[in-house]
């Protein structure tokens, strides 16, 4: 009995010793990780001036002494211990008193990750013993660091006070960089656009949205935080160029998919009446594929810069632009180009302004007489967006939106109810594609099938 109360107690120890052995491994290891945590110095925390001196410091780091013959094959299996930092090569020269060791390279380690030799893998250590790399190797180095060694979002976080969120989204428009600053975040605006004007690499401009866009010419004030106050700039999308004046029309670069999702529905020869062309990000792809394309918008400076993007792109023989109120545009243009046409082909119409678009719909109520009808193949697919909110859900909001404008239900006109994007909380953006029928042209109020024998479905014969 004493023997086994023996054993027990040796076990204990045993484990007691293991369990104190371990955490005096973890709290040195972390004590170490703590003390370099690769993070900016605490001195920048508040600044609201920036200054780029205050961000350097001198940290101590781990690293292998090696001959230079071996970097190559080492790069390669220490890949994942690798210190990566901007501005920073893991691997360089060693410096004596007398100059460089031309035969001897440091290679800088992850001090997150290696605090000894033992650190690396056992199979790691037996690769790197076969290259003549053992403990002895193992150095502790000193690394400078300066405010070119850290990331935009590095520096925000330093910068600004604790638990504060950052301004790491933006959205960058050609050389502009566009942020949408909240208010607690106004004081430190200016740090904010010179750190983004220095870490991105094609930014000569940073510019913050003041106000709500303008639901007339989708437009909003800006100031510029930084850089020069040049708004024209130009962007590719979709392998198309689009030129613009960013303070005087709306472009949204988290569209690009949407843009293409849509101009992938068209073939060539297809119709497509752009109700709220903006600058072109539907139209212009729509005629790279030989669609005929008529494009509108109210605001004269997205009209301008439409027709400008059209010659840029060698598509102007494809674009027929229009500056006009939505809702004429589809009482004039489009209905008269759909009766010119016979409806003989396939059409879309894409109306992208989300904010007011569906009530643009009842446009299309009586848009045409019975008469008129007899003489149409085919009426178009639309595509209006809208946006939703509240935590319902957002596919049937959207249908509703739709049917309340049009005064009737859409269910079996119905193409697709798309999410497009989330554009705050509690706030999507949707797009409602269906077919435009008879009972919709008609007020809603008559049957969907003709006297003279045309068939719903056949009306509906588009994408």
């Amino acid at each position: 009995m004493n023997t086994v109360k023996a054993s027990i107690f040796r076990c204990n120890c045993v484990t007691v010793s293991c369990v104190i052995f371990s955490l005096h491994y973890l709290v040195r290891s972390y004590s170490f990780i703590k003390m370099v945590t690769l993070a900016p110095p605490l001195a920048v925390r508040g600044m609201k001036k920036l200054d780029r001196d205050r961000f350097a410091q001198t940290i101590d780091i781990p690293c292998l002494r090696v001959k230079s013959s071996s970097v190559g094959t080492l790069t390669g299996l220490l890949k994942r211990y690798l210190l990566k930092m901007r501005s920073f090569k893991a691997i360089r020269p060693v410096c004596s008193e007398n100059g460089v060791v031309e035969d001897i390279r440091e290679v800088v380690l992850d001090p997150r990750i290696i605090t000894s030799f033992g650190d690396f893998t056992v199979q790691d250590r037996e690769l790197l013993g076969q290259m003549g790399i053992d403990e002895s190797s193992f150095k502790q180095g000193q690394l400078d660091l300066t405010y070119d060694n850290w990331a935009a979002d590095d520096v925000l976080a330093a910068v600004l006070p604790e638990g504060v969120e950052t301004a790491a989204g933006y959205s960058l428009i050609g050389h502009i960089v566009h942020v949408n600053l909240r208010e607690h975040l106004h004081e430190y605006k200016h740090v904010i656009g010179e750190v983004l004007l220095d870490k991105i690499k094609q930014a000569r401009t940073v510019v913050n949205k003041v106000d709500t866009i303008d639901s007339t010419f989708r437009v909003f004030n800006m100031e510029v935080l930084a850089g020069e106050p040049d708004f024209v700039t130009e962007v590719k999308e979709n392998s198309l160029r689009f030129k613009f004046d960013f303070s005087a029309v709306y472009w949204n670069s988290r569209l690009g998919t949407e843009h293409e999702r849509i101009v992938k529905k068209l073939s060539s020869g297809d119709v497509l009446y752009d109700v709220f062309a903006g600058v072109g990000p539907f139209s212009i792809p729509a005629a790279k594929k030989k669609c005929f394309v008529l494009a509108n918008d109210l605001n004269p400076e997205s009209y301008k810069w439409l027709q400008k993007n059209a010659k840029l792109n060698k598509v102007e023989e494809f674009i027929t632009a229009f500056n006009k109120d939505g809702a004429d545009f589809i009482k004039e243009e489009v209905k008269n180009h759909i009766l010119e046409h016979r409806g003989e082909q396939r059409s879309h119409i894409v109306m992208n302004l989300p904010a007011i678009a569906v009530s643009f719909l009842p446009a299309f109520k009586y848009l045409f007489s019975m008469d008129q009808l007899k003489q149409i193949r085919m009426l178009p697919l639309i595509h209006v967006y809208c946006f939703v909110k509240g935590e319902g859900n957002s596919k049937e909001m959207a249908t509703s939106l739709v049917e309340d404008q049009l005064n009737c239900s859409i269910s079996e006109a119905v193409s697709e109810v798309f999410f497009v994007r989330n554009v705050a909380p509690n706030k999507d953006m949707m797009r409602v594609s269906f077919h435009l029928t008879e009972s919709m042209v008609l007020g809603g109020k008559r049957p969907l099938e003709l006297e003279t024998g045309v068939k719903e479905k056949e009306v509906k014969k588009t994408k």
